[in-house]
């Protein structure tokens, strides 16, 4: 048996099987090594029916015999009794509602049985125990024990812990316990290379990566299941760390537009506005700045809470290229690209844009899949006015067009600039890698070429633009080292002065009525509400969990009819076509919507100042970042915002995490709050940052990701192309297509 063998190649496995395998992602073998538990649970203590005693976990070897189902009486519900013998005596076992136990094995077949013993003191009972088949000759003596020679078998420690992993209808945590035991019986575990280098395991004290498998899969004790944990989580760490330090040294060996006096001009910007910026807006530009004049492309990430003036910063850097010139020899002006993840928030920017350089005009365009518009306007020069694609690509493609506003409608083959020398991408982690660099490859190869010689002589490949990345998200240290690694971070961590602080407050269900007055009374003075739904359409009423969850439709339907007759309400939601999207937003901007009820769909840069508050239905269904993020949306204008979540489930953690929010309005602590509670499986949204539930776990461990990091930068270093590691040069490949959901 190999590692790269399928799983069916082994094992048979009816359609059921197969259908959950393929839903967990589970293919060859080495898939199925790499299904780590995502528990343990502790085993009973291993004893005999005539020395039990009630409320202790205990673990039996013997038979089943006289199983009969029945019903109760005067209830629907059914009962399975029988009795369990061994060779000291025997004890009464029932399952409720499992007739099928009546059937399960026959009379005389050896089992382990474990439970918790019920009953009392001299009248002992095991309810609803697990039961499993197993040889006559076997016992718990370790789940891979190994066989002598005389084929008599080894009896290492008793292992007291057992598995438990994500499970899929088809298979069990007890398929995965019988099917990894075949697994490390046939050896497979041992033809795996480990992708960390032995002095780096040495080191850092890590078992390799046979003894690991075994350790995860198999922990004689909880040490060992934690020396494996910790194991396995550098292991991600350190593949990641490495992928984004090798996409760093592709970088810097690139050749970028050097961009000469640009603080000249970006302090003339800065003049001219109406508010003055922040010390740490200042900071930022002056990182970006010096960025733009090295001759290597600028890779860097701009963080900052919500509010907290990125907008500017990313005007004013762009206001600095596009007034710089080209090197001598060339013609033409120094161009920007700025991509949002929707039309919404693209067209959002591209007013912010007009209003920061009113004062000191240039051409900016705005393409989305829709509509394409230019400002300033040859017949009004104070707002923008509509034009075609065709004519919007000629004047990109000519330099007449110095920043263009635009969605994936940029990263189009028709698409080319012709000096692009500033990539601006907003909300990174919403685009995927493939569609990042499509966007700084849209230029005129030809042209850049030009310029580049004129850099150099020497050169003759073209020119790549200068990146920024932006986020609203404050994401904690160890997260943001992890998935942008290969960046130069900027932290906006300072607010304007005069923003008011929102009031944020947990609603029960007998304080609804109250909540929707106090909505009323804003909506009567003439501002704007908004209400959040965790989700588009009514739930499949066959899902008990899903029915708890408001849908935006149903609850648009349901204010209108029983709460907000008077006012207008309007619906938005991803499922609506772009036109429709663009069509509500003027409404709920120009005022003629009152209340917007939407999923989560507005959460980043919508921007309506006469919005003063917002309800969050579900609100335990979001992350806390997403839900700083919502809230942001009523903190746009000189009135009092108010945020009222209204939780479907008030369970001890979620409400924990509210109250952290009702408390703070900081979202990097929030961030921090939410990486300590909210669990490793949803934090951010793991499928969309493709880190495993371990690697995840790792993320609160500063130090190893510290470790990761520079172990990763010395290897790469030393070996920048990996061919001296070839296991670690494959599983940093897997890591970077799972970072970047490919």
């Amino acid at each position: 048996m190999q590692p790269s063998d399928t799983v069916e190649k082994h094992f048979r496995l009816i359609p059921p099987q197969k259908a959950a395998l393929k839903r967990l992602g589970i293919t060859t073998i080495r898939d199925l090594l790499y299904h780590f538990p995502t528990r343990y649970e502790q085993a009973g203590v291993e004893t005999n029916s005539r020395e039990l005693i009630p409320g202790t976990k205990v673990t039996l070897f013997g038979t089943l015999t006289g199983l009969k189902a029945k019903k109760l009486w005067k209830s629907r519900r059914n009962i399975t009794e029988g009795w369990f013998e061994d060779a000291s005596g025997r004890v009464k076992v029932m399952w409720f509602n499992q007739p099928y136990m009546a059937s399960y094995v026959s009379e005389g077949t050896a089992l382990r049985v474990s439970g918790t013993v019920g009953g009392k003191e001299g009248k002992p009972y095991l309810a609803n125990p697990e039961v499993e088949k197993i040889s006559a000759f076997e016992t718990t003596k370790g789940l891979f024990a190994e066989k002598r020679s005389d084929d008599s078998t080894l009896e290492p420690e008793t292992p007291n812990l057992f598995p438990v992993y994500s499970e899929s209808r088809g298979v069990t945590s007890k398929w995965f316990y019988h099917a990894l035991r075949k697994v490390f019986g046939a050896g497979a575990h041992k033809h795996i290379d480990d992708p960390i280098p032995s002095d780096v395991r040495a080191r850092l004290n890590l078992p390799d990566i046979e003894t690991a498998l075994i350790w995860i899969h198999a922990p004689e004790k909880d040490a060992h299941a934690g020396a494996a944990k910790k194991r396995f989580s550098f292991e991600e760490m350190f593949a990641l760390q490495i992928s984004r330090a090798l996409e760093r040294s592709e970088n810097d060996i690139e050749r970028a537009f050097s961009i000469v006096g640009a603080a000249d001009f970006a302090e003339a910007f800065l003049k001219v506005q109406e508010y003055k910026a922040t010390d740490a807006q200042r900071r930022a530009i002056a990182e970006i700045i010096a960025d733009l004049g090295k001759l290597h492309p600028m890779a860097r990430l701009l963080e900052g809470d919500v509010g907290s003036g990125k907008t500017l910063v990313a005007a004013a850097s762009a206001y600095a290229v596009v007034n710089s010139r080209p090197p001598n020899r060339t013609s033409g002006t120094l161009q920007v690209a700025y991509m949002a993840p929707t039309e919404i928030l693209a067209g959002q920017h591209f007013e912010s844009f007009i209003q920061y350089f009113k004062h000191l005009p240039i051409n900016i365009a705005l393409m989305t899949g829709s509509s394409c518009k230019k400002f300033p306007s040859k017949l009004s020069p104070n707002k923008p006015t509509d034009i075609s694609r065709a004519q919007l690509l000629k004047w990109v493609a000519s330099g007449e067009i110095a920043m263009v506003v635009g969605t994936h409608a940029l990263i189009q083959k028709s698409v080319k600039f012709q000096h692009l020398a500033f990539a601006i991408v907003d909300e990174q982690h919403r685009f995927g890698t493939n569609q990042r660099k499509a966007l700084i490859r849209r230029t005129n190869a030809e042209q850049t070429r030009t310029v580049a010689e004129a850099h150099d002589p020497g050169i003759s490949s073209a020119l790549v633009p200068h990146f920024l990345s932006m986020t609203a998200t404050p994401i904690p240290r160890t997260l943001a080292l992890t998935i942008y690694g290969d960046l130069d971070i900027s932290v906006l961590d300072e607010l304007p002065p005069g923003r008011i602080k929102i009031s944020t407050q947990i609603v029960s269900p007998k304080e609804r009525a109250l909540c929707y007055e106090r909505v009323r009374e804003r909506l009567l003075e003439g501002q704007q509400a908004y209400v959040i739904c965790p989700r588009i359409d009514e739930p499949d009423p066959a899902k008990i969990n899903a029915m708890m969850a408001k849908s935006a439709k149903a609850e648009a339907a349901r204010l209108k009819k029983e709460i907000f007759s008077e006012f207008e309400i309007g619906l938005l939601h991803g499922a609506m076509k772009s036109a429709e999207k663009d069509a509500v937003m003027q409404k709920f901007g120009a005022g003629k919507i009152h209340i917007l009820v939407a999923t989560s769909v507005v959460e980043v840069g919508v921007n309506v100042p006469n919005a003063t508050v917002i309800l969050i239905e579900g609100a335990e269904r979001f992350g806390l970042a997403q839900l700083h993020q919502l809230r942001g949306r009523v903190q746009r204008s000189s009135h009092p915002p108010y945020c009222y979540l209204l939780p479907e489930a008030r369970g001890e953690i979620s409400m924990r995490r509210l109250k952290a929010l009702e408390k703070s309005d900081d979202g990097f602590r929030l961030a921090e709050v939410d990486l300590e509670t909210r669990g490793p499986g949803d934090l951010y949204g793991r499928v969309q940052w493709g880190i495993s539930d371990l690697g995840m776990e790792a993320l609160k461990n500063p130090r190893l990701i510290q470790a990761a990091r520079e172990s990763a930068q010395k290897i790469v270093a030393q070996d920048p192309t990996l061919s001296n590691h070839p296991s670690l040069a494959e599983r940093v490949t897997n890591a970077s297509k799972e970072l970047h959901g490919e």
